[in-house]
């Protein structure tokens, strides 16, 4: 039997997982990336003296798969990982709260914080408790849970509006990139019972240390590379032929020719679509039982960043978060990005709906006031520089009922395999479920690659 032969196309994080997952399977593999980089929503770009991430990007320990291709990549030294989880929680007029963790077992690692909450009365605490407890019930894999909204389950458990405001929105928007009126049950309830409530060292917070480009476009590279990858940049899939290759026998193999911009045109037996679904869908022709609108259902999200360079230190902490201010998470990127004096600080604002149109003035004047507000510091301090990174289309959109939409990894009948992080997982659109979703796609892949010969005729798909 030949060595099998499979085509990647897209070099976001799902496409170097699926690519060296083949690779290390005995696939002749090929990646096909329309940017001239890898790390397709985790990257990096320059201004001026600086290397900036697009966004503020952090996993979790829980976030097993993503670790793992850390360790592939050799990117290990490039992250750091909390030895245990410690949020500031910042409010106006420097005031300081705190969610940590304890050296109990879960759920009891977060009792005495909980207790120690200054933004919540007794009785908010209590009925939080409780409704924690009901979450780890929630079945997250019944459409039924999936169908509702976290904000009226909320509701439901009589959870206040200060609570939803201090405790739930503050987890919610930024891991599924909606508000929890937006968000599904299910989605939301997954978020808690493998960050907060299962293992009680899951929900230690890690980020990189230096620019996510030397992570996942640099040390990609490298690895796929060592993996024997063959990596074609700028190269975009035009279209993709269903075909039968002859291979000596007398019905032959089907695969697929793929046709790329850049003028690479071959023939693989599998051919893995790592994009994201509005791609994925000019690619992938309509099918039974599927809405040709599918890839609009699945809807997006935005993620608005406000970088923000000052010319003295006014965070005293790696991160925070915030309540009473329109700031969600400030992290200080002030290494990472090569930044020699003064703090440089991201703002990651998370569903970011109603900032995604303001021009970069209507958002400063905003927001530096809301800074100073938090971070007294900053009342003093001078601003150097100010821009925004906006992501339209960060994430897809995990309403309820959005899960029947996530397709994936098999894209029958016409034997294409999908990757990314918008397919099932289960996962919402963090690192971690593109990930997953590269190394469920490999294996589909696989399957295909090395299947018995088909007899079916030529189909363009």
């Amino acid at each position: 039997m030949s060595t099998p032969t499979v085509i990647v196309v897209g070099g976001g994080l799902a496409g170097i997982t699926a690519a060296l997952d083949c690779a290390r399977a005995g696939a002749d593999v090929t990646l096909l990336e329309a940017r001239g980089r890898l790390g397709g929503a985790a990257y990096s770009f320059r201004r001026g003296g600086m290397t900036v991430d697009n966004g503020q990007h952090v996993f979790l320990r829980c976030c097993s798969a993503y670790r793992g291709l850390l360790e592939e990549l050799g990117a290990t030294d490039l992250v750091t990982l909390q030895p245990r989880l410690e949020v500031p929680v910042l409010a106006p007029r420097g005031r300081t709260g705190w969610l940590r963790r304890s050296g109990l077992p879960a759920p009891l690692h977060l009792a005495g914080s909980v207790l120690r909450y200054p933004y919540l009365g007794w009785r908010e605490r209590a009925a939080l408790v409780w409704a924690m407890q009901r979450l780890r019930q929630v079945n997250v894999d019944d459409p039924a849970a999936d169908a509702v909204s976290f904000g009226s389950w909320l509701r439901r458990q009589r959870q206040s509006r200060r609570a939803v405001e201090a405790i739930w929105e503050l987890i919610v928007r930024p891991t599924v990139n909606l508000t929890v009126d937006e968000a599904s049950l299910a989605q939301a309830a997954q978020v808690f019972q493998v960050g907060l409530l299962s293992d009680a060292a899951a929900g230690d917070i890690g980020w990189a240390v230096r620019p996510l480009g030397q992570i996942h476009d640099e040390r990609g590279r490298a690895a796929l590379q060592r993996a024997g990858v063959d990596v074609h940049l700028r190269s975009t899939a035009r279209a993709i032929v269903r075909q039968v290759v002859a291979d000596g026998s007398d019905a032959g193999r089907l695969g697929f020719r793929v046709e790329a911009s850049d003028g690479f045109s071959a023939t693989a037996d599998a051919v893995v679509l790592a994009l994201a679904p509005a791609q994925a869908a000019q690619l992938l022709p309509a099918q039974p039982g599927l809405a040709p609108d599918w890839a609009a259902r699945i809807g997006s999200s935005p993620i608005i960043n406000l970088h923000v360079v000052y010319d003295r230190r006014v965070l005293p902490h790696p991160f925070a978060a915030s309540v009473d201010s329109p700031v969600q998470w400030v992290f200080d990127r002030t290494a990472g990005a090569g930044v020699t004096h003064g703090q440089y600080l991201a703002v990651s604002l998370s569903a970011a709906d109603d900032e995604l149109h303001a021009t970069a003035e209507e958002l400063r004047s905003r927001y530096l006031p809301a800074l100073a507000d938090l971070l007294p510091a900053a009342a003093e301090a001078e601003v150097e520089d100010f821009f925004v990174t906006r992501e339209h289309a960060a994430t897809f959109r995990a309403a309820p009922g959005a899960r029947t939409w996530r397709l994936g990894p098999y894209a029958e009948p016409l034997g294409l395999v999908l990757a990314g992080a918008w397919t099932d997982t289960g996962w919402p659109a963090t690192m971690e479920g593109a990930v997953r979703s590269g190394h469920a796609a490999a294996e589909a892949a696989m399957a295909v690659a090395t299947s018995v010969s088909r007899t079916r005729a030529p189909l363009e798909v």
